[in-house]
């Protein structure tokens, strides 16, 4: 038996190897375009990110390996181009035909690619083979790159942007589609995962239709129906198509250019057989025809048809669509089955429940939650789908409900079912059993809910927030103790629509249960609780408390002492430099939430004016959904002020550059840490002091510190150094030019004005203040007893400051004070060489002292 199979990665090495060890005699040649078979193409996102370091890596095997692993005749960098299938010859683009008894297709799938202007520009990018990544990886290196945009929020878009954000790109992800991975999560989940992504510093942005690539040498960023994103990079991670295209007029039947295959994955054509990316397989749920392009369908389908050629029966029963993915950070998501959307639309009478459980025993270290969607058919109770979020092993819950499903088991099934348990791995009773409990307690009646689309779609309009968490947390609610409930709830009818809200549903079924047993007739509980919703409420009285008022100035939001329930937002700049289309969303904001006026604060951040109470988070919302952020309040880091820096004449340091360093470090990467009071920082490229460096708790100023060569020097009587030095400190006297180190404030203007060469060499540094302040007291900063060549020694030093601040300070004292208190010397001592335990000092507790 002579088998061709045309593609060599994932289905068609599968194939040929297991086809190989069932018929020893069989001929197999494996043909590929490429010149790599069997790589890891799932593995190329993390390629990108270095934890897989390197090419080889990433190569299964190299061609000369796996001939001589199998058997199997491998034949690199053949693209085929036609198939006759009455003469049983495949033609090949070198010209070579070749016959075969049996033919399997496994070309696989290509990066789909919008035909738009740009599409070709250098520093864009698709991920499908190794080369891909290879080439992303060493241009996002050696060009700097600083930003990306990553068209396509599915799978790969996902993976490729944690990647790049983990090698420290700021990221933007766009699809066109209403939420992030389309057709694989339904909206709350996917609003779920949106608001983790954005939380770990992803932007997304969503119902964006990519127009163009913008750009003129190479790649800048994207222009989208929604607008324009800069980015250094652009990855297109629209999707795939199959690689079919040679086929057009082989006769075979296609589905939107996928192969039409039956559950022994045989054409229409005699003889000729596909697997993998390039064909069309099916649902197991429902039976109909599906395409999946996935590593794990094409490894078994290819396996079922090394059998089906060798004379054994392999049915393939379909895929489920199961994926699983890393996300930002300590994020992952899987699922399996249908979507809700998907159960209805395929004709089931749909039930779900969305719920929060611990992912192991909560008590062990790393202990974290699964939020888990079961979907499932209400008459039968049979598992049709689950989704899940979280920072555990969402696989092992996935893969219970792919082996569920498979066996047509119904929720009730998986009751007894004797789970592993330990608690680093599991909880007593496994959190897959627990959410089946929850969704066979709604069956019954025992739990009734409000889904969180129920609830964002306003369902549960007129209905009052019982706040049921340990203690209030829930603005404008009314707090119930769960464990003083023992007769009606004073004030509260027993017909009135209750909605019961904790942080999970957990407590908020309890007290249901409670209040059911009590008479009340109208209680829902919300799924998922304030986990996963966005709960509002409203105060009695429409009177804002002073606990409320605290909250949100926490988050930047100062009121506006002339009315009750207005606001002024504080949009963070970073350094006071924004974009034209950062500009434009905020003058949006300020018209969709706000009076339409924006101001610009003493720190260089923008505050959007007369923002209503109740128009608070949803500006909030908006300003994330585009890579904005409000804050700049309380006992924290505040915002980085910067000047222009080498963009001004007097310029010596790259002010942006260094103050985005510093934003990020300390400002996004400290904003969980109290300090005794506000901490701020400005950046000056010289010593002109234009956002005056030495009136704040740190100054970091550009210097440049002459390295004079004396011996050079003339003596001439009219000195151009000391005719051009402007704070007078270089003087000739006796014959030979002097200049006071002690003096010299490091500006720099004197380079290259001696004729003569003394003034050539200089060193190019930072002097860094400490103990400056400004508003009721005034005090200049002192600076300390080194200069510092390098930007990182410039972050390693800020970061001890706000250390020691946190660890000798004392509440209600600005950095200032506690310089004076503990004396100049020994702060210097401690910046500049002491050892500060940094795990040690992070760890206490500190009360911050700022009111504003």
């Amino acid at each position: 038996m002579n088998v061709i199979v045309i593609g060599g990665v994932a289905a068609g090495t599968k194939t040929a190897a297991k086809l190989k060890r069932q018929d020893r005699s069989a001929k197999v040649t494996v043909y590929t375009k490429g010149k790599d078979i069997s790589y890891a193409g799932c593995g190329l996102p993390y390629y990108v990110g270095g934890s897989i370091e390197n090419r080889e890596e990433l190569i299964v095997n190299t061609p000369e390996k796996y001939a001589g692993l199998t058997g199997v005749e491998v034949r690199t960098q053949m693209e085929a181009v036609g198939l006759n299938a009455q003469a049983k010859t495949v033609s090949f683009e070198n010209g070579e035909t070749v016959s075969y008894d049996k033919l399997v297709i496994a070309t696989g799938a290509v990066p789909f690619v919008p035909d738009v202007a740009g599409k070709d520009l250098p520093g864009v990018f698709t991920m499908r083979t190794p080369d891909d990544a290879i080439d992303l990886r060493a241009y996002a290196e050696s060009n700097h790159c600083r930003s990306a945009v990553v068209v396509g929020g599915g799978f790969i878009g996902l993976e490729i942007a944690e990647n790049l954000l983990a090698k420290g790109l700021k990221v933007t992800v766009v699809d066109m589609a209403n939420q992030v991975m389309p057709n694989l999560f339904d909206v709350e989940m996917a609003a779920y995962i949106r608001r983790q992504l954005q939380s770990r510093g992803i932007r997304i942005i969503t119902g964006a239709g990519l127009e163009e690539i913008l750009g003129n040498e190479k790649a800048a960023g994207i222009r989208t129906s929604a607008g324009n994103f800069d980015g250094d990079l652009v990855v297109l991670a629209i999707g795939v198509r199959p690689a079919t295209g040679f086929l057009s007029d082989s006769g075979l039947l296609m589905n939107r250019g996928a192969i039409v295959v039956d559950q022994q994955q045989k054409t229409n054509l005699n003889d000729v057989y596909a697997v993998g990316d390039c064909a069309q397989v099916y649902n197991r749920i429902t039976g109909k025809g599906q395409w999946s392009a996935m590593g794990s369908t094409a490894n078994i389908t290819g396996r079922c048809l090394a059998r089906n050629l060798t004379g054994d029966t392999a049915v393939y029963k379909g895929c489920l669509g199961t994926g699983v993915v890393k996300l930002a950070g300590d994020l992952n998501a899987g699922r399996t089955g249908l979507t809700g959307e998907q159960a209805k639309e395929a004709g089931y009478d749909v039930i779900t429940v969305t719920c929060v459980t611990d992912d192991k025993a909560h008590y062990y270290p790393d202990a974290s939650a699964f939020v888990t969607k079961l979907i499932a058919e209400r008459n039968t109770h049979k598992l049709l789908g689950i989704q899940v979020v979280g920072a555990g092993a969402v696989d092992k819950m996935v893969d219970i409900a792919v082996t569920g499903i498979a066996m047509g088991a119904a929720v009730e099934d998986f009751d007894t079912m004797d789970f592993s348990y330990a608690p680093p791995f599991s909880t007593a009773i496994h959190p897959f059993v627990q959410a089946c409990y929850i969704l066979e307690n709604k069956l019954s009646g025992a739990f009734e809910t409000f889904t969180p689309d129920e609830y964002a779609s306003g369902k549960a309009k007129g209905y009052r927030v019982i706040d049921v968490h340990p203690s209030a947390a829930i603005p404008g609610a009314e707090w119930v103790n769960l464990s003083k409930v023992t007769a009606p709830l004073e004030g509260i009818d027993l017909e009135e629509k209750l909605l019961l809200v904790c942080a999970r549903g957990k407590r908020g079924y309890f007290l249901q249960n409670r209040l059911k047993a009590l008479g009340y007739t109208n209680t829902r509980v919300l799924e998922g609780g304030a986990s996963i919703n966005n709960v509002k409420a409203a105060f009695a009285g429409g009177v804002l408390p002073a606990a409320e008022i605290k909250r949100v100035k926490g988050l930047g939001c100062l009121q506006d002492k002339r009315y009750a329930d207005v606001f002024n937002v504080r949009v963070i700049t970073r350094n006071g430099k924004i974009t034209a289309g950062e500009h434009r969303v905020i003058a949006e904001a300020s018209e969709r939430f706000g009076s339409g006026a924006v101001t610009m604060t003493t720190r260089l951040t923008l505050e959007i004016q007369g923002v209503k109470y109740e128009n608070i988070q949803p500006l909030i919302d908006f300003l994330g959904e585009h890579g904005l952020s409000t804050g700049g309040t309380g006992s924290l880091v505040r915002p980085v002020v910067s000047c222009k820096g080498t963009t001004c004449q007097y310029g010596l340091a790259d002010t942006y550059g260094l103050s985005e360093k510093l934003h990020e470090r300390f400002y996004v990467g400290y904003h969980g840490v109290t300090l005794p009071h506000k901490f701020k920082i400005a950046v000056g490229g010289c010593p002109n002091n234009c956002v005056k460096p030495d009136l704040n708790d740190l100054g970091i100023v550009g210097q440049r510190v002459p390295m004079a060569d004396f011996s050079k020097c003339r003596g001439c009587k009219k000195c151009q150094v000391e005719e051009n030095c402007p704070v007078k400190v270089a003087k000739v006297a006796d014959g030979k030019l002097h200049i006071d180190a002690n003096a010299c404030n490091n500006c720099g203007r004197c380079k290259g004005k001696c004729p003569f060469g003394v003034l050539e060499e200089y060193k190019e540094g930072f002097k860094i203040y400490i103990g400056g302040r400004w508003g009721k007291k005034v005090a200049h900063g002192t600076p300390l007893t080194k200069i510092f060549d390098s930007e990182e020694e410039v972050l390693e030093v800020v970061e001890r400051a706000i250390l020691l601040f946190r660890d000798e300070g004392i509440s209600g004292e600005r950095f200032a004070d506690t310089v004076s208190r503990l004396g100049f010397d020994y702060v210097n001592e401690k910046l500049l060489s002491d050892t500060i335990d940094k795990a040690a000092v992070l760890q206490k507790t500190v009360k911050g002292g700022a009111t504003c």
